[in-house]
């Protein structure tokens, strides 16, 4: 047992057991991956000592997260709101993160809740109607019930005091860190798995309305026109209202590769064969592929709406996503512009540098040590 001045820290981890991750358990996954890496590099002269407590609602697998306690709730139903309530009652930790989730209905501790965004009310219809009601509940209850808020970007901070209400000193922006495994490979094996042609952009990203993909479907089909022979490669699964965008593609075959979701260790050879990654995203929290691409030297080009000039600063040209034409404009500069590729590739290597996990880590571990320093003042 840790001696009873360690801090308690609980964390709900029942989205970082997912094996296909996505933006949000993909943030849970490697922030407690690093949150358990500072402990363990911290050891006894922690200041103050940690006991990181992990909560699952799916038994992790074998090895996961060592080096933390690990409680698995049994709750079919209701697993936050009953479930990692009566866990909470029954032992108390010192504060509680919620890093992909929502605020448990009953909290009796200091908490930090991570909000990654607020796309529903700028997009609701990009929801069933059963999820948007749930997300903007939860998210309100999150708001106001815990003592402090995490955010992926400052477009995300500045939503929540607008919409919401929230103090501003409330909020602290900690920006996720990026998959440092990812760099400049070699792209031929890949590009043979997946039987892609030589030249083609990509877009990396769960299809659905949000990420803008029939617009960006119309800029490829424009170049095409201008005489440019470019492919497009769209990697992600099908989500909510994909037909649409689908349908599009299979009219494009030939043109349009639809990949559906490709493995982690096949990322950075996707990443390095592209000549353009392209993000016209209408609304992100955080853009993970955006640090990606330019982690694996392809230039970018994406929409300069929400958190994305924060993420890209000035490492990829920036375009209005709804239109076409600066679209279709940007990525032939992107395709053609020798000078500016360099450019953008140099500039890159720079700005992914200010993204890490260990950085998120420490930042993460400050304001719940702050938290708990001031209860539920």
């Amino acid at each position: 047992m840790p001696p009873r001045s360690a801090l308690r820290v609980g964390v709900d981890a029942s989205r970082a057991t997912v094996t296909q991750r996505t933006g949000t358990e993909r943030y849970a996954y490697e922030l407690i991956t690093a949150l358990i890496k500072l402990n363990t590099r911290a050891g006894g002269g922690a200041s103050p000592p940690r006991q990181l407590r992990l909560y699952f609602r799916d038994p992790p697998a074998p090895g996961l997260f060592p080096g933390a306690e690990h409680r698995l709730i049994r709750s079919p139903r209701l697993w936050t709101h009953a479930g990692l309530s009566l866990e909470l009652l029954r032992a108390r930790p010192d504060v509680l993160f919620v890093p992909a989730h929502v605020l448990p209905l009953l909290h009796p501790v200091p908490s930090v809740v991570t909000v990654h965004d607020l796309g529903y009310h700028y997009f609701p219809d990009a929801h069933p109607a059963r999820q948007r009601r749930y997300l903007e509940w939860s998210t309100r209850f999150s708001a106001r019930g815990a003592n402090h808020l995490l955010a992926d970007s400052q477009a995300t901070r500045a939503d929540l005091v607008a919409l919401y209400g929230v103090a501003p000193e409330k909020v602290t922006v900690v920006y996720p860190g990026r998959d440092e495994s990812l760099a400049p490979t070699d792209p031929a094996p890949v590009r043979a798995r997946y039987h892609l042609p030589d030249d083609y952009l990509l877009h990396v990203g769960t299809l659905q309305p949000r990420k803008n993909l029939l617009r960006l479907m119309e800029a490829v089909a424009a170049l095409r026109e201008q005489g440019q022979n470019v492919n497009l490669v769209l990697a992600g699964r099908a989500g909510w209202l994909s037909e649409p965008i689908l349908a599009r593609a299979r009219e494009m075959a030939g043109v349009v590769r639809v990949l559906d979701y490709v493995p982690d260790a096949d990322l950075a050879g996707l990443y390095a064969g592209a000549r353009v990654f392209a993000f016209p995203s209408l609304y992100e929290g955080f853009g993970f592929p955006v640090l990606e691409a330019l982690a694996c030297e392809t230039p970018v080009v994406c929409a300069n709406t929400s958190s994305l000039p924060e993420l890209a600063g000035e490492a990829a040209l920036l375009v209005d996503p709804t239109d076409v034409a600066a679209l279709a404009q940007a990525l032939h500069r992107a395709i053609t512009d020798t000078a500016l590729r360099a450019t953008l590739i140099a500039r890159g290597r720079e700005q992914v540098q200010r993204f890490s996990w260990e950085r998120a880590a420490r930042e993460t571990m400050r304001v719940l040590e702050e938290t708990a320093r001031k209860g539920g003042k």
